[in-house]
């Protein structure tokens, strides 16, 4: 039975086990150095400023930043969340040593109850993958603030589109990624992020390199 609404469904569908064996290479080495111009040590960087003791970590991809990332403690208790089986058991084999919770749920849904509170929440290469507009990608920020610590981070970084200088071959991949609907950033501006986020969080931090913005947003509004 399907358990995802297939809104979303090629967002995370095409991440298989043929396509993740060569993710590392293609998307966190090449499109990010040579395409989005944002070379993936930036993304490590924000890990690195960020993680908490308590972490997950929304939408995994093959866990290459939390096996390179540097965790305040020695023992990070760490949850992945992702509708994708193939992503979950990827990553989590990553980053065994650290003994991950798996959660196959999709984003956008309500969340368990039971999955928690954390220091820190990521969204790494999510944004630009979910559907419509950015006010309506922002119920993902909802979904999280029940299980963000009092004094917890949420950080990330989504491909921007709308606003954004770009060369033509990353407009010629843009293209092909959204008509194939793994990409839905036609409209996504960094603007319209830092608005969602500024209605939702006291402090928001944006950083604009090449095509990809990087955030990070606390201390939630009452």
């Amino acid at each position: 039975m399907e358990q995802f609404p297939d809104a979303h469904k090629a967002g995370y569908a095409v991440y298989s086990k043929t396509s993740l064996a060569i993710y590392d290479a293609l998307v966190l080495g090449l499109s990010n150095r040579l395409i989005w111009r944002c070379p993936s040590r930036h993304m490590i960087d924000l890990y690195n400023r960020h993680l908490a003791a308590d972490h997950l970590d929304i939408g995994v991809g093959t866990g290459y930043f939390l096996d390179r990332a540097k965790y305040p403690v020695s023992g990070p208790n760490v949850t992945l969340l992702d509708p994708n089986e193939h992503c979950l058991q990827k990553a989590a084999d990553r980053i065994r040593r650290y003994r991950p919770h798996t959660v196959q749920a999709d984003a956008l849904l309500p969340w368990p109850a039971s999955l928690g509170t954390f220091g820190s929440i990521a969204l790494n290469y999510v944004l630009h993958c979910l559907p419509g507009t950015m006010s309506g990608k922002a119920v993902i920020f909802d979904r999280l603030l029940p299980h963000l610590a009092e004094d917890g981070v949420v950080f990330g970084a989504t491909i921007l589109q709308g606003d954004v200088p770009r060369s033509a071959a990353a407009r010629q991949l843009m293209r092909i990624y959204n008509r194939k609907g793994v990409f839905s950033n036609e409209h996504d501006t960094a603007e319209a992020l830092e608005a969602e986020l500024s209605r939702r969080f006291n402090l928001v931090e944006m950083k604009l390199i090449g095509c990809v913005v990087l955030f990070c947003a606390k201390t939630p509004k009452a």
